[in-house]
């Protein structure tokens, strides 16, 4: 890949943000007494990434889930600081790609409250090109759809072709692939390297940095 790569989308959770156990911890305090005593991370982390209400209804096995989504919110926001962080690295790349001139993009199945608590939280907000989060708040379908991403590429008038969609979920690279631009898989993800290239990926990253070999830069030595 060249440096013809001029926009880098994200997805939020597992990807620049590690927000795996707060999503984990939230899921078991909202689901409390009303799942099986051994549910836990393995029946939870196959799913991350898709919609809340979703992951609500398979868990529960309810339609009506909004009670559950408000549990989870409550504990989501209130543990918010304590387990948030960025992955290694991220906040370097961003900032060197901002200096570089690319667009940099988020595109998240999280609403936009705590996506935005989160880019602050962390200090990779100004990173983002403005007008560039893309939230499950934004759309009529969330990923896998590609309505969230093709909305990303058109609030920046990119060109799918030339845009890269970083992600750690399957959803991710379903999407990217559907709209058009290059899915790019997370090796820190906690589903593994082989379900994303199974479902598109075409490039795996095993830490930030490498982001720049795939956009024609060189990575530069570590202090």
């Amino acid at each position: 890949m060249t440096s013809a790569i001029r926009t880098v989308l994200y997805d939020l959770d597992g990807t620049i943000l590690d927000t795996n156990e707060l999503i984990i911890q939230s899921f078991l305090h909202a689901l409390q007494d009303v799942v099986p005593v051994d549910f836990g991370r393995d029946q939870i982390i196959p799913s991350m990434g898709q919609p809340l209400i979703n992951q609500m209804q398979l868990f529960s096995n309810l339609e009506e889930v909004s009670h559950l989504i408000s549990r989870y919110r409550e504990f989501n926001l209130r543990q918010h600081d304590e387990f948030v962080k960025p992955f290694p690295y991220v906040a370097e790349v961003m900032a060197r790609l901002q200096q570089q001139g690319l667009q940099q993009g988020i595109v998240t199945t999280k609403i936009r409250l705590t996506t935005e608590k989160g880019l602050r939280f962390t200090g990779i907000y100004d990173y983002v090109t403005p007008g560039a989060i893309v939230t499950i708040d934004d759309v009529e379908q969330a990923k896998p759809h590609p309505e969230p991403i093709l909305k990303a590429i058109a609030a920046l008038g990119a060109d799918p072709a030339t845009t890269i969609m970083v992600g750690d979920s399957t959803v991710d690279m379903i999407a990217a692939e559907a709209a058009g631009c290059i899915p790019v898989g997370v090796a820190w993800s906690l589903k593994g390297e082989t379900i994303l290239r199974e479902n598109g990926a075409k490039h795996i990253i095993h830490d930030m940095r490498d982001l720049y070999e795939l956009l024609g830069m060189e990575r530069e030595p570590i202090a």
